[in-house]
């Protein structure tokens, strides 16, 4: 069956640790309330929720000859992703790990890039890629060896008539390079947080952010944690005020945001019911920890969701 969207880019866990204190001291040992490991990484998250919401969903990418690539491999088949075009690296590098160090107002995060700084043009089945309905990438900057070939990937997929999404996530360096600028044009939905959106667009302001963004990419949807989420086209605009669940983990949620979207946006839904699903997604995310372990009991989804969309968006 013909995929609906193939997802490229990086898959690893994370470890989560809870309760770590507010300080930490050298050589004292600190004691932790409990710990997750779980699927991590934006790409895979995405892949993962997308694939439970009901989209055929491939994966091209590349892990390391280790437990944690298996793990996290099986858990995308458990979700039902098609995982025939990951390569498994063959030289000593292994698979990448985030850990994330989580405190009540804001969270710290450590990444060892693995084979996600590997994953090259080579590694591409352009084949594969191109099959899809549509074409997604995350973790922009932690894509070294790909970076500087995803302008040509994203002009080559609308060429081909594939819709495309992007989902850069932070900047390690700090440099917000200009050649992001470049693989915008050929972006169909942008999907920044705010901080991002004006760091890409250079500028502290929130509003002109959007109206530089809106100019370089068909669609830009910016999140904004509780406040919700601001579309943008032309000169059109949506929006969707934030929606207040019993929240116990924001890791994934918008990843699982994206994935919302573009669940409804492949099924030809309004801007609005697609930022309204979205929401719900994100949502939905942070009712357990980690960014995929609420899209694992799916009877509780579909619970959470029919409580919470009105019919329209249904």
């Amino acid at each position: 069956m013909p995929l609906d969207v193939c997802v490229v880019g990086e898959i690893n866990p994370d470890l989560i640790l809870y309760g770590v204190p507010a300080q930490l001291k050298p050589e004292e040992e600190a004691l932790l309330e409990r710990f997750r490991l779980t699927l991590g990484s934006s790409s895979a998250i995405f892949a993962h929720n997308l694939a439970v919401l009901g989209t055929r969903v491939g994966r091209v990418s590349k892990i390391g000859a280790d437990s944690l690539g298996k793990m996290a491999f099986d858990w995308l088949v458990n979700a039902g992703v098609d995982l025939t075009r990951v390569r498994v690296a063959t030289g000593c590098a292994s698979t990448g790990l985030s850990v994330i160090l989580a405190q009540p107002e804001h969270r710290f995060i450590l990444t060892y890039p693995g084979t996600m700084f590997e994953l090259s043009r080579a590694d591409l089945d352009l084949d594969y890629i191109f099959s899809a309905r549509h074409l997604h990438l995350s973790s922009y900057f932690l894509h070294r060896a790909l970076r500087p070939h995803i302008t040509d990937l994203f002009r080559e997929a609308k060429a081909k008539g594939l819709s495309t999404s992007l989902d850069t996530n932070d900047d390690p360096e700090g440099k917000w390079g200009n050649e992001l600028l470049q693989v915008l044009p050929f972006v169909d939905l942008f999907f920044p947080n705010e901080r991002e959106a004006k760091k890409v667009a250079g500028t502290e302001n929130l509003q002109e952010a959007i109206d530089k963004l809106a100019q370089l990419c068909q669609f830009v949807v910016v999140k904004l944690g509780l406040c919700g989420a601001v579309a943008r086209k032309g000169s059109e605009e949506w929006r969707r005020a934030g929606m207040r669940v019993a929240s116990v983990d924001p890791v994934g949620a918008g990843d699982s945001f994206d994935a919302g979207f573009i669940h409804r946006y492949l099924q030809g839904a309004a801007p609005q019911e697609c930022l309204d699903y979205a929401d719900v997604a994100g949502a939905f995310s942070t009712t357990c920890e980690g960014g995929t372990e609420a899209f694992k009991d799916r009877s509780k989804l579909e619970q959470f969701f029919r409580e919470r969309l009105n019919p329209r968006g249904a």
